[in-house]
């Protein structure tokens, strides 16, 4: 796209690249009591299978001047040029990349790099279990994630952002496994890039997700809180707009196994970070992260990508004195360094060192110089923080 003039005119860097294991002690720390299972299906949901029985990056170009910048936006320069194809470079780039053929291109050149660079993935997967229920990260492209979810009983399962279907299918010949449903979490290619191929291997898969997204070879569209059945697994979908308009999230309930609800967040929610608001405004993304927030500190975050030692690095420079993000911080930095996944946090975790979940808290606000305005509603002060909090995100360069 470069030698055809039609990207960015330098693009931002990628995040650091990391992934995969469970941290050791997590569930127990959580406190999760088994419940009884087998609880009949709610109105409204969908039954899947069988009933439930159980016994090198690009060419750099000259720095931009700061001329055309926004008054009062300062451009940062930095000694690294990155490939992050994601990050705020302007509305046409970002058209071409979520709407047409040529980002299409852009995610098969990133597929086939990240292929030779990482053969056997980003990072080691390490699975997540408890009874009757397997969560196996997959690590795809150069930092995301897919998720293979696997009814243990019945050995059906569903995948959630598909972005690369060799590493996908990989998975799913060796788990031994049959593919029923393909949740997807928006329509950007680096998370639906793999589901026509996955609907061609499997031709009986159903795919799920936003009709206010484009999401390739979507099948059966969804609704806010619409519950859809994978053998004995219940999914329910979010609808959580801010990054894109259709932007979803899939809530595994883990209650039947005696395990916790499990938030597959796409780009709505990282390890202390949240996505860009490419098609929302503050205001909404502030509504889709209390939905996320409302289900309850023992929720486990399966994130879209591995962000953590920037956002966490990011998040120290705004809170200096934030105990709970320097321990994190240098938790994930040892993490890393024995290429270890950060991820799964639990949502009592995020609230303590994620700015995005901070903006009602006073030390946060007073990092920020920001104060509420007399008659201003909390939730419009809080969207102003919000604001604020990922404008100096995007600013911000992770050397």
């Amino acid at each position: 796209l470069r030698r055809l003039g039609l990207g960015p005119p330098h693009a931002a860097p990628w995040p650091p690249l990391p992934h995969a294991s469970l941290p050791a002690g997590l569930l127990a720390a959580a406190g999760w009591a088994a419940r009884p299972w087998g609880r009949p299906a709610p109105p409204g949901t969908r039954l899947l299978g069988q009933s439930c029985h159980r016994a090198t990056g690009p060419r750099a170009s000259p720095e931009p001047s700061s001329r055309g910048l926004p008054e009062g936006v300062e451009y940062i320069p930095t000694r690294k040029k990155g490939k992050n194809p994601m990050k705020p470079v302007g509305v046409a780039w970002y058209s071409l990349y979520a709407r047409t053929r040529l980002g299409y291109l852009f995610y098969q050149r990133q597929v086939k790099k990240a292929r030779e660079r990482y053969p056997h993935g980003h990072s080691a997967p390490q699975p997540c279990c408890f009874p009757g229920v397997k969560i196996l990260p997959i690590p795809v492209l150069s930092n995301n994630y897919s998720y293979l979810v696997i009814d243990t009983d019945s050995g059906q399962a569903a995948v959630i952002d598909p972005s690369d279907p060799l590493a996908v299918q990989a998975a799913i010949e060796e788990e031994g496994v049959m593919l029923e449903a393909i949740f997807c979490t928006h329509k950007h290619w680096d998370h639906s890039g793999g589901n026509t191929a996955l609907r061609q291997q499997h031709g009986s898969c159903k795919v799920y997700g936003s009709a206010l997204d484009a999401i390739p070879e979507l099948t059966n569209p969804l609704a806010d809180r619409e519950k859809v059945k994978v053998g004995c697994l219940t999914f329910e979908a979010l609808a959580t707009p801010g990054h894109t308009v259709g932007h979803m999230v899939y809530v595994l309930d883990g209650g039947p196994f005696g395990g916790p609800p499990c938030l597959f967040s796409g780009d709505l929610l990282f390890l202390a970070g949240c996505g860009e608001l490419f098609e929302g405004s503050p205001e909404t993304m502030l509504a889709s992260l209390d939905v996320a927030v409302g289900l309850g500190e023992d929720t486990l975050l399966w994130p879209g990508h591995e962000y953590a030692l920037e956002c966490l690095t990011f998040a120290s420079l705004l809170e200096l004195d934030n105990p709970a993000l320097e321990q994190k911080l240098r938790w994930a930095t040892q993490q890393r360094q024995e290429k270890r996944s950060t991820c799964p946090s639990t949502l009592r975790e995020e609230q303590t060192y994620n700015p995005f979940l901070r903006t009602h808290r006073p030390e946060l606000q007073a990092a920020l110089g920001l104060r509420q305005g007399g008659g201003e509603h909390p939730d419009a002060f809080r969207a102003r923080i919000l604001k604020d909090v990922r404008r100096r995100k995007d600013l911000y360069k992770a050397t």
